[in-house]
């Protein structure tokens, strides 16, 4: 099969990272990587879109330059606190009478599922179908072709807000970089960490970033809930500062270098040197770690526990950058009792050596995300085409 070039551009609260790939539709090659700081984005949102583009635009060039190409589109994450979730049903009477479901049928379902109130600044970002069901009997994964009088569907609503949305897209725009499709980040990372038979059996994942913690929880091989908490690592550095009087950017190195909450007998005279005759006790500063990771980890639980627990024998997936401190497994084993494992990307090639790590998931998940749907769009945010509900026929296969 002839290999063509895909693109991923994710738009995070402390690094943008672009990736550069190729695939026959199976194997992903890693092209070229750029991974630049973040500026003009504070918790998945575009609050400088000046800031904002340049940060996009120097990750693309060191991408670009790596993989002797161009840029010309990419699949684009979304994420941020201004998104909002919703499970919907709808329901559809099939009156013809060889009472055949077809393609149509599916469309006129999935747009009752998805009349739901919104916000009036926010619009659908995308509607996925969980279940169909057809006069009672579950567990169907596509109908088409199938014989009925009532089709029910069951739907995950994601909304978000309209500025962010084209700020993000203007941003991108500017750039000579048209959008494959925005892809909502939960999902994108759950391509790249999650394997199939967690998704069936029942798992949740969290992807801690720097702004926020993405919780996505998938049953039955589908998203059943999700939700985007307000916080993440950079409200641990942010602690961390505040907590010993230092700066920021010594409290990140700090954290990133010292920063293992493995639980173990702590020797409370232990000091970190800081030079000039400062100092702080190592003890202190692995408590202000563990206290914000705690606190993450029980907002995590709440999400599950709204839902049941009962729905994730596979336990909890945690991955982002948060996921690199040592010990977070143990903690999170500790205060939900689940299985807890750490998600990193696998099964690249090319030059992708740093992109084996939990840090990089949403944006290996957004090339995967890609190459796995065939190319289908499902966002209703686009470059003018008509999202999810017109490819319902080419995403199973069939003719309208």
């Amino acid at each position: 099969m002839k290999r063509r070039t895909v693109g991923a551009v994710d738009v995070g609260s402390t690094k943008i990272c672009t990736i550069i790939a190729d695939t026959d539709g199976t194997e992903l090659r890693i092209l070229g990587v750029g991974v630049s700081p973040s500026q003009g984005i504070q918790k998945g949102l575009v609050i400088d879109i000046d800031g904002a583009r340049e940060s996009i635009r120097q990750s693309i060039v060191e991408a670009e330059h790596t993989a002797g190409y161009k840029l010309k589109s990419a699949y684009v994450g979304i994420t941020g606190r201004h998104i909002l979730s919703v499970n919907n049903k709808g329901v559809v009477v099939i009156t013809r009478p060889d009472q055949l479901i077809r393609p149509a049928d599916m469309k006129r379902a999935v747009e009752v599922a998805k009349s739901v109130k919104i916000p009036n600044d926010h619009e659908i970002l995308c509607v996925i179908p969980r279940k169909y069901v057809i006069d009672g009997q579950e567990g169907i994964g596509n109908p088409v072709g199938m014989h009925g009088f009532r089709l029910d569907v069951e739907v995950h609503v994601v909304s978000a807000a309209s500025t962010s949305v084209q700020n993000l897209v203007k941003s991108l725009h500017r750039l000579g970089v048209s959008i494959d499709d925005l892809v909502f980040e939960p999902m994108a990372a759950a391509e790249a960490v999650l394997t199939e038979d967690e998704k069936q059996g029942g798992v949740v994942l969290a992807d801690i970033g720097g702004g926020t913690t993405d919780v996505a929880i998938f049953s039955n091989g589908s998203i059943y809930h999700s939700a985007i908490l307000p916080v993440g690592g950079s409200q641990i550095t942010n602690d961390i500062s505040v907590g010993l009087d230092i700066s920021f950017e010594l409290a990140e190195e700090l954290k990133k270098k010292y920063g293992d909450i493995t639980p173990r007998e702590e020797n409370q005279e232990e000091e970190i040197d800081l030079g000039g005759g400062q100092a702080i006790s190592y003890p202190e500063l692995l408590n202000i770690i563990r206290m914000r990771v705690e606190e993450i980890i029980r907002l995590i639980l709440l999400e599950l526990q709204d839902q049941g627990a009962d729905l994730v024998p596979s336990g909890l997936v945690i991955t982002g950058g948060t996921a690199n401190i040592p010990g977070i497994v143990e903690i999170a084993k500790k205060i939900t009792r689940l299985p807890v494992r750490i998600g990193i990307p696998t099964n690249l090639s090319g030059v992708a050596e740093a992109l084996y790590d939990p840090s990089f998931a949403t944006s290996v998940g957004l090339l995967l995300w890609g190459i796995r749907n065939g190319g289908l769009k499902i966002s209703e945010f686009k470059d003018g085409s008509h999202g999810f509900f017109s490819r319902i026929p080419q995403l199973f296969g069939i003719g309208r």
